[in-house]
This record gives structure tokens, sequence and C-alpha cells, in this order.
């Protein structure tokens, strides 16, 4: 590792910042269910380091952890940090639930393009940025090839449903899983496919709602197309479901995550690949981190702050993307000889790093989930044309921000 950069690295996790300290608990709530065990080398570290300090670190499932940590702080009783989507910060922090957050400079400079848009409003940086992912199409090729194609990358839509439906009329799998339950990775889902036509869905500079485009409307009208040669009954499936399916040989392809290729059975033959363009632009993927928020009127807001920083900086948080298997949250080759992401597969999903586009934030995130989610849900159960249905759901976004 460079000098400099190690100095960089180390010198939250060893500067000692803060006069020692009394018996305290730090409550830390971590969404998503498990502390993970980078994340609790950091944590025990801390406790050495604050001898009488411990920490609460209680791990939440995602469905009821972001509003576990909202309700906990507006009733006056907030945990001293919180790990969970960035998609909540602008609400937290307007609602003055959240305090800003510092990163030295120097940090700031290597994230990757984009990171720090998503922990960002009115000029101030709202959580440590601790989690990263782009997304790709996975491809079973033994579907494919059962359906009388060759399995090479699809470039565009048209040649990404023709395979879909080969594998859907030829083979016992359906074509492509798509999600359409109620969830937060459904909205991520159709992002993908909306950044891969060139559309948006506001203005990041103004906040003008711009979901209400031709671009829009033709993504919508494509995801109901799959629909045609998705599995059965997509509204029952988030993107964690698909991967069972996929495993399970009953969907020939669907977008997932650098994580995916590790959750996959060993014996599928497999491609990954970006996500096919749309007709009204190039490939493209949506850019989203989880951060870790630090919360006011906690009885230990300055101890909080430094353990959101040691979880989030250097080493700590190089050892969480990898072992996670996420997509580099930073520019680590500028800090190391050695980083784990210089394979092919890999730089599927960190070459379009640049060309992403972010999780909108929006003052009212849950707005904005459903917003999105309540058109795609239309579209699928053929409640309304794509146009209607996407200018419904700009009023909600309108609404929301």
């Amino acid at each position: 590792m460079k000098n400099i950069q190690k100095a960089l690295f180390l010198a939250v996790m060893s500067a000692g910042l803060m006069a020692p300290v009394q018996a305290e608990e730090v409550h830390m709530i971590m969404c998503g269910g498990e502390i993970r065990e980078a994340d609790q080398v950091v944590i025990s570290a801390f406790e050495a380091k604050y001898s009488g300090v411990t920490v609460n670190a209680e791990a939440v499932p995602w469905g009821t952890c972001q509003d576990k940590s909202m309700t906990l702080a507006a009733a006056g009783d907030p945990a001293g940090l919180a790990y969970m989507g960035s998609r909540t910060l602008k609400q937290l922090a307007r609602s003055g639930l959240i305090i800003p957050v510092d990163i030295a400079d120097d940090q700031k400079e290597m994230y990757q393009p984009g990171i720090l848009n998503t922990v960002s409003d009115g000029g101030k940086t709202w959580g440590f940025p601790h989690a990263f992912s782009t997304k790709a199409l996975f491809i079973n090729c033994g579907l494919v090839e059962e359906a009388g194609m060759a399995c090479v990358a699809p470039k565009t839509w048209t040649g990404m449903y023709a395979m879909a439906k080969a594998i859907n009329d030829n083979t016992s799998a359906a074509g492509i899983g798509i999600t359409g339950k109620d969830f937060d990775n459904t909205m991520h889902q159709f992002l993908n496919y909306l950044y891969s036509n060139g559309g948006t869905v506001n203005d990041a500079d103004t906040g003008e709602i711009t979901f209400n485009s031709p671009e829009t409307i033709e993504t919508l009208e494509f995801y109901g197309k799959l629909a045609g040669v998705a599995q059965e009954g997509p509204m029952g499936y988030e993107r964690g479901q698909l991967t069972q399916l996929y495993n399970d040989g009953l969907i020939g392809m669907y977008i997932n995550g650098p994580w995916g290729a590790g959750q996959h059975n060993d014996n599928i033959a497999e491609i990954v690949v970006p996500i096919p363009a749309g007709p009204s632009g190039s490939s493209g993927t949506l850019l989203i981190t989880d951060s870790i928020a630090v919360f006011k009127g906690s009885a230990n807001e300055a101890l909080a702050m430094e353990l959101a920083s040691m979880l989030s900086s250097g080493e700590a948080q190089y050892d969480l993307d990898k072992s996670w298997g996420l997509t580099p949250i930073m520019q680590y080759e500028k800090m190391m000889d050695d980083v784990y992401y210089t394979t092919d597969y890999w730089q599927t999903f960190v070459a379009p790093i640049g060309s992403g586009g972010p999780e909108p934030m929006f003052e009212d995130f849950k707005a904005l989930q459903a917003g999105i989610n309540g058109a795609i849900q239309g579209m699928i159960l053929g409640e309304g044309s794509a146009a209607d249905l996407v200018a419904e759901a700009a009023e909600i976004l309108a609404e929301g921000n």
C-alpha cells in the first residue's frame, strides 16, 4: 500500500481523537439482519479503544429496519447511528433527526464517481457511504442453448427480449425473472432499465421531476412486455427470490449485483453482461448506496460519529467490500497495489460506474417508491396505458419531492 494512503487509511483507527470516557453504550442499528464480520472487527477495535464503552449493534431485517430507526428518532429516543439506505437521508436531514458528517477531503477524493451525490443534500453530507452496488444481467447459458440460441451478450432490448422469449417458448423455464413486489428493489430493478434508456427521475440540481418522459413510457412498456415471458406472478417476487428461481433453473436470466456469482449454483454455466441498451439510450446501471447516519440527540453523538467514521474508512471499508462481494465504493487502486476487482467479471460492474444513474434522493422516500412501484404494478396488471401510469406516478413523485 502506498505510504501516503496507508496513513490516511489508518489515521482514524489509531488516533486518540477523544478523551477517555466513562461506561457508556452506543446503540447501532444495522439494516439487513446480520452484523458482517468486517464490521464486527471494527466494533471490537472501537470497544478496545474506549474502555467501558460497549456497542449495542442491533441487526434488523430490511423490511422493518428503516422504519424502526426513524420511529425511535422521531420519538426522542434515537439510536446513536444506523446503517440504512441512503434514500432515507434527505427525509431524515430535513426532519432534523440526523447531523451532518465530516468526511476528510482526501477520503472524498477516493470515492467512485457519483458516490457522494447519493449522501448529499443542501451542500452537506448526511451519511458515510458504506455499501455500493452496480448491476448486470446474469444469463443461464444452458437454457439459452437448449432454446436453440448462441449464448452471447444481447446488446439491446430487442436482443434481450428475443433471447428471453426463446427460452420461454422452447424450455420449461421462464425467459426472465422480474420483480413486482411492493418492495424497494422493484423500483431499483426498473431504474436499471430506465437508465439504460436515457431516462431520469428528477433533476439532481433543481429537484424538478423528469419522470414523465417518452423514455420512461418506453421503459415501462418494455417492462410490461418482459412480464409476458417472465415467471408467473411477478408481483409476488423481490430480487432475492429471483436468485432462487435462477438456481432452480426456472428463469433464464435476471439482473443482480456482483455478489450474484457467489449465490449461484456451481453447475450453472452462465455469462454476466452489461444491462442491454434501450432504443433511446445506452447500457446503464443504477448506482445505489447504503450509508451510516448519525442521529441527533443520542447520549453519545461524538462516539457514534467516530464509530461511523471507523466503519466506513480505509482498510475496514475495503475488507467489507471485498468480503461481501460489493462493487468497490472507493478507487482502491489509487491506494494499494493489489485489488480484488481486476478480472473481466468485476469490470462488468466497475466499468459503468461513471455513466450510471443515482438512486434519487426524495424528502419522502416512500412516495418515490410508491409512485414508481405503482406504475410497474399497474403495467403488469394491465390497468392502464404506460403513458397514463407514468403521468400518475410523476404526480406522486412531485408530492414527495
